[in-house]
């Protein structure tokens, strides 16, 4: 064997010694193959790496494991925001270039298996399921945690609705308004969902829970929030609300009328609202029917109670009744017009139930009061059979407020008598003279020109004797009164600020009085 000293694949000569191995070498690449290409590439798609396993780059199939397990711990649990847009993206990314990258290695890289590239290229294909079913399976999952996410909204809005059935109305009522916007929102954003298809069931529990105070014959109570469930159907849409639309309708009527009716029986001031809003706007209702006999009967009531313990209470309601229904109107004028005489009747019988409630409080000794009551009687009733023995009653009350005596028995309207009383004035002013007894009567008597007040300490002394001055005229004027006690009374006309002089006689047959009416420096 001849050796090439130049040639170093042959090591030393064995003459020199030792012999020099042969270096190893790299294989040569492949023949470029498309099949291959595509097969790699394919495989790296699916997000395993598993193109550059079959090429032996091991770092780079677990760099492709590592991406995929990061967008896993992203995605996973599914939440209904789903993965976000910049980390979808950048996993897109990487798969591209590991696609690409492996179909550049793959194309002149033989594969360690399988024999032939293009059952590689059938398996990549097949592979491809994994994450085409990973996305369906994730957008099922993201979609389960949608519906429960809505389900929660739901029970949110239904735990609402349960706690605000349990308060009064007026501090239930924004949690009412946050459950019913929850409930619109299910079904106007969210339509097919499991939580939208239960929200018909849950709008009829909320339109109870609303109107419970209903239930329980709350009827005053009840209006605002039945008031407030005939507004539900323009936040949710009449087509969702359905039959619900005018459920409140009949129940309202019904409390109107009931609190209207306990508010007139009880002398409360609101009941022509409740009437008044019945009327207006459900006219041809049952319940409509019943305001004009419900005020009638109320007006019926008080002109009975007239005559009952106490009239001026009853007159007084009875001139309410007459304020309130001035502006009671219905859109049927028959119930109008009905109204309008229920109205005329109970001012009529106010008028005329003056007289009993101005004798109920000269009863009670309320004379002041008695006199302005019989007063106004008197004035506005000039044709009633009761005017004159109430002006009587006015006269006695008055002189019974200065002598309370006077105020024992109620006066009639007897006038005359046989017994002559003379009453003289011997002051200064003009004078009322108002006398009550057996007759009851009053007159006025001229100012004495020259006459004058007398002090005080003069009316005291011994020998003090008024209207005895021969020489002047007193203006004077004498009536016929019959046997017994007669109270008298001197007012001035001057003005206030003088206090009433008073006498009492006491009359019998046989004797000519004479009644003197003077005044001192501090009254009569």
């Amino acid at each position: 064997m001849s050796w090439d000293h130049n040639d170093p694949r042959q090591g030393t000569d064995p003459r020199q010694g030792f012999v020099v191995p042969p270096m190893p070498t790299a294989p040569p690449p492949a023949p470029a193959d498309g099949w291959r290409a595509a097969a790699v590439a394919l495989l790296n798609l699916c997000g395993l790496g598993l193109g550059y396993a079959l090429v032996r780059r091991w770092w780079l199939t677990a760099a492709c494991w590592v991406a995929t397990a990061v967008l896993l711990l992203v995605a996973l649990p599914a939440d209904p925001d789903g993965v976000s847009a910049g980390v979808l993206v950048a996993y897109l990314v990487l798969l591209a270039l590991a696609a690409v990258h492996g179909a550049v290695v793959g194309l002149r890289t033989r594969l360690s298996w399988p024999p032939a590239a293009w059952v590689a290229v059938v398996l990549g294909i097949v592979l491809l399921a994994v994450p085409a079913g990973g996305v369906v399976l994730y957008g099922d999952a993201r979609d389960e945690a949608t519906e429960q996410m809505l389900l929660d909204r739901l029970e949110r809005a239904d735990e609402l609705v349960r706690t605000a059935g349990k308060q009064p109305f007026s501090t239930a009522e924004p949690d009412y308004r946050q459950a019913l916007t929850a409930y619109r929102d299910l079904r106007g954003e969210h339509p097919g969902s499991r939580a939208a298809d239960r929200v018909p069931g849950r709008l009829k529990s909320f339109y109870t829970s609303v109107a419970s105070p209903y239930d329980e014959r709350n009827y005053c109570d009840a209006v605002a929030p039945l008031k407030y469930l005939r507004t539900v159907p323009r936040t949710m849409g009449g087509n969702e609300v359905g039959a619900l639309r005018t459920w409140p309708d009949d129940r309202l009527a019904t409390s109107l009328y009931e609190c209207g009716a306990r508010s007139l029986s009880g002398g409360a001031a609101d009941w022509t609202a409740h009437f008044g809003e019945l009327l207006s706007t459900f006219p041809d209702s049952e319940q409509a029917a019943k305001v004009e006999p419900s005020v009638a009967a109320a007006v019926d009531k008080a002109v009975k109670d007239v005559g009952g313990d106490d009239p001026c209470k009853a007159v007084e309601h009875l001139g309410t009744l007459n304020t309130q229904l001035a502006g009671l109107r219905g859109q049927d004028a028959t119930v109008t017009d009905a109204l309008d005489k229920d109205a005329a009747r109970a001012r009529k019988n106010a008028d005329s139930g003056t007289y009993a409630c101005g004798v109920d409080q000269y009863r009670e000794k309320s004379f002041a009061e008695a006199v302005t009551t019989m007063n106004d009687f008197a004035k506005s009733n000039p044709n009633h059979r009761n005017r004159d023995r109430a002006k009587k009653i006015a006269i006695a009350a008055e002189v019974a407020q200065t002598v309370p005596a006077a105020g024992k028995r109620l006066p009639t309207t007897a006038s005359g008598g046989g017994i002559s009383v003379t009453v003289k004035n011997d002051s200064p002013d003009d004078i009322t003279v108002l006398y009550t007894g057996p007759v009851t009567g009053s007159f006025t008597l001229k100012a004495c020109g020259k006459c004058s007040s007398y002090s005080l300490a003069s009316t005291v002394t011994r020998g003090f004797e008024p209207c005895s001055d021969s020489g002047r005229n007193y203006p004077q004027r004498t009536i016929s009164l019959p046997a017994g006690t007669t109270y008298f009374v001197h007012k001035s006309q001057s003005g206030t600020g003088k206090t009433p002089a008073s006498d009492t006689a006491k009359l019998s047959s046989g004797y000519i009085y004479t009644e003197c009416a003077y005044t001192t420096s501090f009254g009569y």
